[in-house]
């Protein structure tokens, strides 16, 4: 049944974050309704057998509502009263303009959280300005610190920004709210920020910067690379292992199970000796395909485990053990996380088709037979 059975999240159609977090509450067991427009977007995305393939999309069922129609106002808002939560993505203003906006929602509904997904946020001088992922993280700090030190800094996919700055603070910022209605308290907006959240991502680093524990230069500190003992290493077959050997003891397993243990090296905090490790550790890793190394590593506590593609990790035997990949649809992707011992998550299906168990997720919304032909009357699409 999952966590959060029985809780209506009304999503609008969008891309990125806003899908992620709705994915996620699906995946908990939230009763997840898209509003998607009546015809898909050009720049939707690739396609497989002829159908558009969104794996944050999964877990929901799907009606059709052209929301540029007048008509469409109303049956938005009737959905809107008979939801827990709503998600939208939209630049801040639309929904306003739209005759959506939260203090029109929450007027009709009380208690509704209000979830707003943006990359700039709802306010400032940059709140209508375009964006993408590499943008928000770049103004937030956090790119500066990404990348090789004699070079420009790297894109870490849209992970950063989009997902763990904006899908997972989303989720995590409507879910408290509606903890809070549910004790008693009032429906509110939720206003998500990727910049924001990219931000709080690197919290540990602001740490370490006001100590003096970490320059602001790439690749010169603990985690960014700047450590022989903590990068990854090319092998004989072009493959490459990653390296994380933070900690004396699993520093002390990495030097013998490389075979160097009785090497006159640099000790391993001397930061002017760490270009000699590394040449080192490059040497020595070169010797061996990656096969072979984790051979090497099998069963140590060195911390190294090779960097796996992504169409090899759900292969791998942790991975395989815990069922942390499924299958839905014929698309091999992650299974829900992270895990409760008594409502266990489920994947409930691909991401819809337009419309696709529309009719069903109406009746299961409360709407009765005439409240049906009263959406239909308004623009409400959907497939029996």
């Amino acid at each position: 049944m999952g966590v959060l059975s029985g809780v209506r999240v009304l999503e609008f159609e969008a891309i990125g974050p806003g899908p992620f977090a709705g994915m996620l509450l699906a995946d908990m067991g939230a009763d997840v309704l898209r509003i998607d427009r009546p015809e898909a977007p050009a720049d939707l995305g690739p396609k497989v057998n002829g159908k558009h393939v969104s794996v944050t999309g999964r877990g929901r069922r799907s009606i059709t509502l052209d929301l540029k129609q007048p008509e469409a106002v109303e049956a938005a808002l009737e959905l809107m009263a008979q939801a827990d939560i709503v998600i939208e993505g939209f630049r801040p203003g639309t929904m306003e303009r739209l005759g959506l906006g939260p203090d029109t929602a929450l007027a009709r509904n009380p208690k509704l959280v209000y979830g707003r997904m943006t990359g700039w946020g709802q306010t400032g001088p940059l709140a209508a300005r375009a964006g993408h992922d590499l943008n928000y993280i770049a103004l937030a700090g956090v790119l500066s610190g990404i990348g090789r030190a004699d070079a420009a800094p790297v894109p870490p996919l849209n992970l950063v920004g989009d997902f763990g700055g904006g899908g997972m603070l989303l989720a995590l910022g409507v879910v408290a709210a509606l903890f809070n209605t549910q004790r008693g308290g009032a429906g509110q907006v939720v206003d998500a920020a990727m910049v924001e959240g990219a931000a709080q991502l690197g919290a540990n680093v602001w740490g370490l910067i006001a100590s003096g524990n970490w320059r602001e230069s790439r690749a010169s500190n603990l985690l960014d690379g700047g450590t022989p003992w903590y990068d990854s290493y090319r092998t004989r077959d072009g493959q490459y292992m990653a390296v994380g050997a933070v900690e004396a003891r699993f520093y002390a397993q990495l030097i013998e199970k490389l075979g160097l243990a009785g090497e006159a090296l640099p000790r391993q905090h001397d930061r002017d000796g760490w270009p000699v490790l590394r040449k080192r550790f490059e040497e020595v890793f070169l010797t061996r395909t990656r096969d072979e190394w984790c051979a090497v590593f099998d069963g140590s506590d060195a911390c190294v485990a090779p960097v796996l593609g992504f169409s090899e990790a759900p292969a791998h035997p942790q991975q395989r053990a815990r069922g942390s990949f499924v299958e839905v649809g014929g698309v091999v992707q992650p299974a829900p996380a992270p895990r409760f011992s008594a409502t266990p998550s489920a994947v409930r299906g691909p991401s819809p088709e337009r419309g696709q168990a529309g009719h069903a997720a109406l009746v299961d919304w409360g709407f009765d037979a005439g409240a049906i032909g009263r959406l239909r009357a308004l623009g409400v699409g959907y497939k029996e």
